[in-house]
């Protein structure tokens, strides 16, 4: 069988199991199948500036627990990529130069954004095999993501080491956690941490009702009070404004609710102080939640998928990406993906585990 030339990059933001999901490729594309590997440096930038980096067992040793990615990575779109002070549509490029190493295969880990990106590829008749990673757990298909882990267990001890500091100062301390458009982060690490309130933007909050479970602690003798929000939560009142201005347009719509997420946090915190008069302060966790060594149950999953994806490759089965299922991985076709995002349904059982010991959600 004729050795398969194979490229590889990382897209979007960078998260714990990079390195692993790409030493799981590489060593199995190698030692196993004797298949030759490159990778492109900074996303997609790097395949249409043609940066590349070959992935020999010396550049594979080693980075295992190494967080970040040793390819580097962007935000650049491949169709939308600013050249010169322009923004133009680059994948003619990238085609050029998937060609130019002919390569069998192009391997993209990243996120929702790139799904997209790497579908459009696609569509131009490129082979294409996709890994699910982002700390924010929203890539449609798969049972979780890499990055996820880690990042849960990173905010999870943020909020034990917050918990002191509210009880000793009497505060309530607003936790803001990552997750825009899904609150899996926010979940999971409020669950784990035992935050008093967890605010996600799949459940829409009254503020009231927060003060009303604030207050109620309070009153029961509870010097503190957590609460853990993902920075896209909304409230009721919110959610109504945002409705009326993307009446207004689009453009206009997307910049209010943008900076509507910037100051949800501080915004919160203050009205809270304000009706139930208890001290309120915020803690932005930011991109702390990002780095780091991966957990052992990323490196295990990045190594899963990452070694799967070379077993197809050997297969010759593109247009997919390497999903989670329970122990095993499956195959998921990347026109299902593409575009989709995976939420928290309201009657997930974290939401009722956590609702069943008392913890708010502000509805």
């Amino acid at each position: 069988m004729a050795q398969k030339a194979i490229g590889i990059l990382t897209s979007g933001g960078d998260c714990p199991g990079l390195n692993a999901a790409i030493r799981g490729v590489g060593k199995a594309v190698r030692g196993a199948f004797d298949n030759q590997i490159i990778g492109f440096r900074d996303g997609f930038r790097g395949l249409v500036e043609n940066r590349i980096v070959r992935l020999d067992n010396a550049a594979l040793s080693g980075i295992l627990t190494l967080g970040g990615t040793i390819l580097g990575t962007s935000r650049d779109k491949p169709h939308r990529m600013p050249v010169g002070g322009k923004t133009m549509d680059m994948i003619d490029v990238a085609v050029d130069n998937y060609e130019r190493h002919h390569l069998d295969v192009l391997v993209c880990l990243g996120g929702n954004g790139t799904q997209k990106n790497a579908y459009r590829l696609m569509q131009r008749g490129l082979n294409i095999i996709t890994l699910p990673k982002t700390i924010d757990n929203d890539v449609w298909g798969t049972d979780v993501t890499f990055g996820f882990d880690t990042a849960m267990s990173i905010a999870t001890e943020a909020i034990d080491r917050l918990h002191t500091t509210a009880e000793s100062h009497h505060r309530v301390i607003v936790v803001e956690i990552m997750g825009h458009n899904a609150g899996w982060l926010a979940l999971g690490a409020g669950v784990a941490g035992g935050a008093d309130v967890i605010l996600i933007p799949e459940i829409q909050y009254d503020i009231q009702s927060i003060a009303d479970a604030v207050l109620s602690r309070s009153r029961a003798g509870k010097r503190f009070s957590i609460i853990a929000m993902a920075e896209g939560a909304t409230s009721i009142e919110e959610a109504a404004a945002q409705k009326k201005a993307a009446k207004k347009g689009k453009a206009k719509a997307e910049t209010e609710h943008s900076l509507d997420v910037e100051a949800a946090s501080v915004r919160l915190a203050r009205n809270l102080q304000r009706l139930t008069g208890l001290d309120a302060r915020v803690t932005a966790l930011g991109h702390l939640q990002r780095g780091g060594t991966p957990t052992a149950a990323d490196r295990l999953l990045a190594t899963r998928l990452g070694t799967t994806c070379a077993e197809l490759i050997e297969k010759d089965k593109t247009g997919v990406m390497v999903a989670a299922r329970g122990e095993k991985c499956k195959a998921v076709p990347l026109d299902k993906v593409a575009g989709k995002l995976k939420v928290v349904p309201p009657n997930h059982t974290w939401i009722r585990s956590a609702r069943l010991v008392g913890t708010c959600f502000g509805d």
